[in-house]
């Protein structure tokens, strides 16, 4: 096999198969290279910083950028159909590694993105026909945004927001199998 083109200029495709096969006229995808390659994408591509400025400060830990040390992982985890996230387990990391990282399914990973609004608190926004705060919340669960009420004050209406989301963050945590999912749901929202 001859020397192979670096994956975003940093990750080393070391598989010994071909990760993107033709098979009968129809091209099939390795799932663990998709999601190797997702994640040097959003660490090393520059249109994906540009458009996700968020991963500004991304990067992958130097063991992960070798392909088969990152398929290894993920055939020890439960990963069909679901969605590798780095800051789930320590809130606020920037850095994707066996340590760090966790693979859930949509509900879990929409559950822990920040939502933004026009206050710097969140699940609330000021509504300016009544001259109040209004608290929202965008149930992962349902898919419906939730009326939470309006308040005079903003800490009163994001503190409605905090505890809509520690009932669902309860609910949702008696149903991952991954104990530090588990562990991030309770108290990140507690």
């Amino acid at each position: 096999m001859g020397r192979r083109k670096l994956v975003y200029g940093v990750g080393l495709n070391d598989a010994d198969y071909v990760v993107s096969p033709m098979i009968n006229g129809k091209r099939f995808h390795c799932p663990f290279y998709l999601k190797w390659k997702a994640m040097l994408e959003r660490c090393y591509s520059n249109r994906c910083k540009g458009e996700f400025p968020s991963y500004a400060e991304c990067r992958v830990d130097q063991r992960w950028l070798v392909f088969t040390e990152f398929k290894k992982w993920m055939e020890l985890q439960d990963w069909k159909g679901k969605h590798l996230d780095k800051d789930i387990l320590i809130e606020g990391n920037k850095i994707y590694s066996p340590d760090n990282c966790v693979l859930v399914d949509q509900r879990i990973n929409s559950f822990f993105i920040c939502q933004s609004g026009e206050c710097v608190k969140q699940g609330i926004s000021w509504h300016k026909k009544n001259g109040k705060f209004i608290a929202r919340f965008s149930n992962v669960c349902t898919g419906k945004l939730e009326h939470l009420g309006y308040f005079s004050d903003k800490d009163e209406a994001h503190l409605a927001w905090r505890r809509r989301k520690h009932e669902l963050a309860l609910d949702l945590a008696k149903t991952q199998t991954d104990q530090r999912v588990v562990s991030a749901l309770i108290t990140r929202y507690s």
